[in-house]
This record gives structure tokens, sequence and C-alpha cells, in this order.
């Protein structure tokens, strides 16, 4: 059984834990230690485990990743007012060869996925996006991947997988189970033109760094419809990580990552969430634990609701359009939005039925003035023959 090859908790960390004040999530984690073996899963909502795995990095690792320093922060924060219950199952270590190690935390990421219970997943490469979402084969039909990430990752067609290349992996790889998959937060000059021209061929969606810096409310509807949730690092900027050589002057700030952590989180179809390429210093271990307190924070609110299934508790918008009607939901409670695909579309594609879009207030208004984002045509267009 995969779960076998988990590590405990390292003494270090379990010993702080003891010093820390009853309200630290290091005091309400249920954790894998030598003694007490693997926490019960039965009552879990969220998982958290790290991967020692970096053979596959793109630019080669000079020291391994200290998950338990990362654990050290993250145990010193206070819970929120929570009723998720949390599991640490400790480590995954690296295997005889790469696959191996793909292989463990493929199996443990669909045997938590099975049981409906959340893993985040600390990683010291992006390439174990891969194993992650083939976890999902056999559980869900198609996957909606959004990365947040400064790259897109595709790489050169020669090169099998790598940190820098995962994606090329994901989409060629059999089966083929992405349906979309959206970028957060590129920066043109780290993408090649003929990368960002393969994104519209694929009809997939990307969002530049300064358009979600500018209104980082932009991020929420993507995430909203994300079944995994892939970020790298990288994707922050180097004053708030801590001034590496690895990171850029530009990047998101420690506060825009952390509120997109959170939609994530709130999400109530993101199935799994997955930090890599992170740095081995003090700030930097302090962000990464924060990013996970917001995206727990996120996971306690949510709310399953859909205009499909409760249609009292929205309120209808209808847009006249000059081919037919928009038609716009908006909750009473959340305050979220959605659109229904127009049946002028949908009347060609594999279900034959409306398909409804998260979009925000701003997608509406901009629909009163007839301007209809071009990635609602990208998404009805995904569901032709």
């Amino acid at each position: 059984m995969a779960f076998d090859f988990l590590v405990p908790v390292e003494d270090k960390v379990l010993a702080h834990c003891e010093l820390l004040p009853p309200q630290a999530l290091g005091k309400n984690i249920f954790k894998h230690t030598e003694r007490k073996g693997l926490p019960v899963l039965a009552n879990a909502t969220i998982a958290i485990f790290g991967v020692h795995e970096s053979r596959n990095a793109f630019e080669k690792k000079m020291e391994r990743l200290d998950i338990s320093g990362l654990r050290l922060q993250l145990y010193k924060l206070m819970m929120g007012n929570w009723n998720t219950s949390i599991v640490d199952l400790g480590d995954v270590e690296q295997g005889e060869e790469v696959e191996d190690t793909y292989f463990v935390v493929k199996e443990i990421v669909a045997g938590l996925i099975e049981e409906n219970i959340i893993p985040i997943v600390i990683g010291a490469t992006q390439d174990l996006t891969y194993p992650t979402y083939r976890a999902f084969d056999g559980l869900k039909n198609m996957i909606n991947l959004v990365a947040i990430d400064s790259r897109f990752d595709f790489g050169d067609a020669e090169e099998l997988i790598s940190s820098n290349s995962y994606m090329s992996k994901i989409i060629t790889d059999k089966p083929n189970n992405l349906f979309n998959f959206s970028n957060i937060g590129y920066q043109s000059y780290f993408n090649a033109q003929e990368e960002i021209d393969l994104m519209e061929r694929l009809l997939f969606d990307a969002y530049r760094l300064g358009e979600i810096a500018f209104d980082v409310s932009l991020a929420e509807p993507v995430l909203r419809n994300a079944d995994m949730v892939s970020l790298d690092a990288r994707a922050v900027r180097a004053a708030d990580i801590g001034l590496s050589d690895h990171f850029s002057p530009n990047g998101f700030t420690g506060r825009e990552i952390c509120a997109i952590a959170r939609y994530a989180g709130i999400s109530d179809k993101v199935a799994l969430f997955g930090i890599y390429e992170i740095e081995n210093s003090v700030q930097s271990f302090q962000l990464m634990s924060q990013i996970i307190w917001y995206f727990i924070e996120g996971v306690n609110f949510r709310i399953k609701e859909s205009p499909y299934l409760d249609k009292e508790s929205f309120t209808k918008f209808i847009v006249p359009t000059d081919d037919e009607d928009l038609i716009f939901y908006k909750s009473n409670l959340t305050e979220r939005w959605w659109v229904e695909v127009p049946s002028i579309l949908t009347s060609h594609n594999k279900t034959n039925t409306p398909a409804l879009l998260p979009c925000t207030e701003k997608d509406y208004l901009e629909a009163c003035d007839q301007n209809i984002p071009e990635r609602w045509f990208k998404a009805y267009k995904k569901g032709f023959n």
C-alpha cells in the first residue's frame, strides 16, 4: 500500500509542538508519528504531506527541501474559526527511480481524493503536478487544472518531463483527461511566443501577472472551476520570498498570493492543492505556511451552491445580445456570479445541455455593454464534437 511509504513527521517538529499554545495548528493537527503511526483518516477534511523528490528539476537542486522547517512555521500559526479536521501524513522519500516516487504520490493522492479528503502536497519541484494529475484517472473523466506560475512549463519537445516541461507530458500522455488548463500570473518575457500561441491554439486560458495584480478577484472564477491547483512558489516576487537568486523581482506579493490561495480553498471543486519550487529559508517557509493557512481558511468556508440546484437563492439577470439573450445568476448569499452558455453554441456540444461558467460582476457589466469575454467562447468550443 502506498501509504506505507510515508515516513513520520520528524521528532524535532513534534518536540517543538509541545511548546506551542493550545490554539496553534501544531496542537490541532493529527500527525503521523513513529510511536503512533498514521493518523485515522475517517473524519479528515485535509491531509498534508511532503515529497522529497527533485531529480527532474530543470535547475538542479543543490540542497534537499527542508519540509520540517516549513512545518515548524506552519505549526506556529493559530487556528481559525474552523470545523475542518487536518492530518499530517509525513513525507514521501525518493524512490529508487523517479517513476517510483511518482507512483507512490499518485496512489496516495488517489486514495485521499476517493475518501473526499483534500491533499495539500508540499514538493521540491513542480513536475510532481504530473503524478497528482494522474491520480484522477478512474475517479473523474475530465480535469480542469489551474497553475499559478510565471511560466507555462511546456518545455522542449525532446524533453520527456521536468519541472519546466511537465505540462507537455500532461497534454500528450494517455489517457488524456485534461479538459482545460488555466495559468494565473504568467510573465511574457519568461515564455516564448510559440508557447503563448500554443495556449491559444489549445483554447487554454492565460492571465498575465499585471492583470491579476491589478484586480486579484479576477482569479476567483478561474479557481472556482478548478479540480486541482499547482502553485509554483517562483510566481512570488523575490522580495517577498527572501531575495533568492532563483526568483524574479516581479511576481505576486505575499498578500496577493495568499488571497489567491484562499480563493482556491473556497472553490468547492478544488480537490487538490500543491505547492512546489519552495526555497529553503525562514521567510520562504513563513510565506508558504501562510499560503497553506489561507487555503485551509477557504476550505472551511466552502459553500456548495449552483443556480441549477436552488434557483430561489439566486437573482437572475437577462442581457439581450445580437445573437440571443445571455443569462446571468448572482448568488444572494455569496454574491458570486455565473453565466449560462448560449444555446446557439451548446446545441452542438457533447451533452447538448446548457453550461454554467463562473464569472464576475464586471463580466456582467461588460456584457451589458455588448462586450463578451473571449474566454467564454473558448469554453464553448471545448464542448464541441
